[in-house]
C-alpha cells in the first residue's frame, strides 16, 4: 500500500517536473504535431529572414569600411553630408520593404503564400545582384537596396503568415520565433563578416566592399531551393474551398491520420471560421466588403493594437545601434574602424542569444503579454544608463582630445549595449512578429499584416532616416528620448494587449472580442449542418425548411426528401 501511494506521489511530482520543464505551451496538443517537419518548413522558410538580418545589419558596417567610402565618395565631405548619404543609403531599403509589405498581399491571397514567397525571394535576388556590382555608382546601390528592400518587405509579410498558418498551437511562438532567431543570425553574420573582411582584405581592392554585399545573395538561394519541398498552407487552401487538400496538408504537416480527433476539429474550427466570414448573401463588391471589415468590432482593435506594436518596436531605439552602430560606439569612445567593428560582432551576437531565449522559452512559457511589459521596463534601463554616461563623460570629445582610456563606467556602458540587444530581442523583437502574424481572422489576415508590417517598415524608415541627425545633434539625449518611450510603452502593454500564447488562430475571435466563448463550439456544429456535403438529403414535397439562424448570424435553410 505505501509502495502503491509511493508511486503515485512520484509520478505526480514527475508530471509537475515535466510541465515546468516543458518548452510549449500546456494546451493539450498531442505531441506529434510538435515534429520535425514543421519544424524544417520553418526554418527553411526563415531563410528569407536571414537575408533580411543580414542585409539590415551589413550595411552599417560595409559603410565603414575603408574601400567603401573611397569608391563612393563618403571621404572628405563634411559631417552633414556624410549622414545625408548614409541616411539615404539605409533608408532607400526601408521604403523598399514598406511597398513590398503593402503591395504583396494580393499575391499572397492568389497564387498562395508558397508561390508568393518564391516570388519575393527572386526579387530580393535581383536586388541585391545590383547592389554586389555597383562597382562605385551610388544610383546602383540606391536601385539595388530599394529592389532588395522590396522583396524582403514581402518575405516579411508571407513567412510569418505561412509559419502561423502551419504550426500547431503549442510551439506556434516558437516556430515564428526561428524567423527572428536567423533573421538576428543573419545581422550577427554580417555584422563579423565585416570585422573580418576589415581586417583580411586590403582596403585598396574593391573586393573589401563587395564580399560583405554578395554574401547576402546565399540566404535567398537556399531559400528558393528549399521551399520546393514545403507545402502550401491548409488554412490557404480552405479559404479557396479546397477541403480535400487541406485535410490532406493538414494531416501531413501534423503527422497524424486525417480521421484524427484533434484533425478533425482543427478542420471544423477552420470551416466554422472560413463560412462565418464570407460576404452576406446579394454583396456584389467583395473587395469593398472585406475592406470594411477592417473597421468592424473585433478587427478594428487587433489593427489598432498591431499598428501600435510595430510602431513601438522601432520606437525602443533598437535600430539605432542595429543601423549605425559602428557610429554608436564611437560615441562610448571607441575609435579605429576595426576595433568599432569588433564591438558591434558581440551586439550580434547578444541579440541572436536574445531571440534563443525568446524562442525556445519565453515566448511559450511567460507568454506575449508579460514578456512585452517587463521587456519595455527592464529594456530601458540599459538605455538610460547610457543616456547618462555620454552626458557625463562625453566620451565623443575625449576620444578626440586623445584621451582613450577607459575606466570601469565605460566598460559597463559597452555592457549596457549588448544587454539591451538581448533583452530587446526576448522580448519586443520576437513578440511583435508573433502576434501581427497569430490574432487576425482568416478572410482578411493578409491583409492584416500587410497593413501592419508595412507599418513596421514605415517607422524603420524614419528611424533610420533621422538617427544620424539624433547622434550628431542631440548625442546623450538620444538614449534618454528612446528610454522615455519604453517606460510608456510598458504601460500600453500591460492596459492593451491581451494574452494569446497557447491559443488557436480561431480562438482569436474569442480573445478579441468578436464571438463569446461559448459559441466556438456551437459554431463548428452550426457549419456542419449547414455545410456538410456527406449528410443524406431528406426531401418531403420538394420542401426548403427553415431551421433557424447558425452562432455566427446566418439563416440555415435545409431541403427535405421523402427517402
Amino acid at each position: 500500500m505505501n509502495d502503491t501511494i509511493g508511486k503515485v506521489v512520484t509520478g505526480q511530482q514527475n508530471l509537475k517536473f515535466a510541465m515546468v520543464f516543458n518548452l510549449h505551451a500546456d494546451n493539450g496538443d498531442p505531441p506529434e504535431v510538435r515534429n520535425w517537419r514543421v519544424h524544417l518548413m520553418a526554418i527553411i522558410m526563415s531563410m528569407g529572414s536571414l537575408a533580411m538580418g543580414y542585409d539590415t545589419a551589413v550595411i552599417g558596417g560595409t559603410m565603414a569600411l575603408d574601400s567603401f567610402k573611397r569608391d563612393f565618395g563618403l571621404n572628405g565631405v563634411s559631417q552633414h553630408q556624410h549622414d545625408t548619404l548614409q541616411g539615404n543609403i539605409v533608408s532607400t531599403f526601408q521604403a523598399g520593404t514598406f511597398f513590398g509589405a503593402l503591395l504583396t498581399f494580393p499575391i499572397g491571397e492568389k497564387i498562395g503564400r508558397k508561390k508568393a514567397i518564391m516570388f519575393a525571394i527572386a526579387v530580393f535576388l535581383v536586388g541585391g545582384t545590383l547592389m554586389t556590382a555597383a562597382n562605385g555608382r551610388l544610383s546602383l546601390i540606391y536601385a539595388g537596396r530599394a529592389i532588395a528592400g522590396f522583396g524582403i518587405g514581402s518575405v516579411s509579410l508571407l513567412v510569418p503568415v505561412y509559419i502561423a498558418e502551419t504550426s500547431p498551437p503549442s510551439i506556434r511562438g516558437r516556430l515564428v520565433g526561428i524567423f527572428e532567431i536567423l533573421s538576428q543570425g543573419g545581422g550577427m553574420l554580417g555584422f563579423w563578416i565585416n570585422y573580418v573582411v576589415n581586417r583580411t582584405v586590403s582596403s585598396e581592392s574593391k573586393t573589401q566592399w563587395i564580399i560583405p554585399l554578395a554574401l547576402q545573395l546565399l540566404p535567398g538561394v537556399l531559400l528558393l531551393s528549399g521551399v520546393f519541398w514545403c507545402p502550401e498552407t491548409p488554412r490557404w487552401y480552405a479559404k479557396h474551398n479546397r477541403w480535400d487538400e487541406a485535410a490532406e496538408t493538414l494531416s501531413w504537416i501534423r503527422k497524424l491520420p486525417s480521421d484524427h480527433e484533434y484533425i478533425t476539429t482543427e478542420l471544423d474550427d477552420i470551416k466554422a471560421q472560413a463560412y462565418s466570414s464570407r460576404p452576406p448573401p446579394g454583396v456584389r463588391n467583395t473587395k469593398r466588403y472585406y475592406f470594411s471589415r477592417l473597421f468592424q468590432k473585433g478587427t478594428r482593435n487587433r489593427i489598432g493594437i498591431g499598428l501600435l506594436m510595430m510602431a513601438f518596436q522601432n520606437l525602443t531605439g533598437v535600430n539605432i545601434i542595429t543601423y549605425y552602430s559602428p557610429r554608436i560606439f564611437e560615441t562610448l569612445g571607441i575609435t579605429g574602424t576595426d576595433t568599432k567593428l569588433f564591438a558591434t560582432g558581440f551586439y550580434g551576437v547578444a541579440k541572436t542569444l536574445g531571440m534563443i531565449i525568446f524562442s525556445v522559452w519565453l515566448v511559450e512559457k511567460v507568454g506575449r503579454r508579460k514578456g512585452l511589459i517587463w521587456g519595455a521596463f527592464v529594456g530601458s534601463i540599459p538605455m538610460w544608463y547610457l543616456g547618462g554616461y555620454v552626458y557625463k563623460n562625453d566620451p565623443t570629445s575625449a576620444a578626440a582630445r586623445g584621451d582613450i582610456a577607459r575606466r570601469g563606467w565605460g566598460y559597463l556602458a559597452m555592457v549596457c549595449v549588448y544587454l539591451y540587444g538581448l533583452i530587446y530581442c526576448a522580448t519586443w523583437q520576437g513578440i511583435t512578429w508573433v502576434y501581427c502574424s497569430e490574432i487576425f481572422p482568416l478572410d482578411i489576415r493578409m491583409l492584416c499584416v500587410a497593413i501592419t508590417t508595412a507599418d513596421q517598415w514605415l517607422w524603420s524608415f524614419i528611424i533610420s532616416r533621422t538617427t544620424p541627425y539624433m547622434i550628431t545633434s542631440l548625442g546623450y539625449g538620444t538614449y534618454m528620448f528612446f528610454a522615455s518611450l519604453m517606460v510608456c510603452m510598458g504601460i500600453w502593454a500591460w492596459w492593451a494587449v491581451p494574452e494569446t500564447k497557447g491559443k488557436t488562430l480561431e480562438e482569436m475571435e474569442v480573445i478579441f472580442g468578436v464571438v463569446p466563448e461559448g459559441e466556438i463550439l456551437q459554431g463548428r456544429e452550426d457549419v456542419k449542418l449547414e455545410v456538410d456535403e456527406k449528410q443524406p438529403d431528406v426531401k418531403i414535397d420538394g420542401e426548403i425548411v427553415h431551421v433557424g439562424k447558425s452562432s455566427y448570424g446566418e439563416d440555415i435553410d435545409i431541403q427535405i426528401q421523402r427517402v
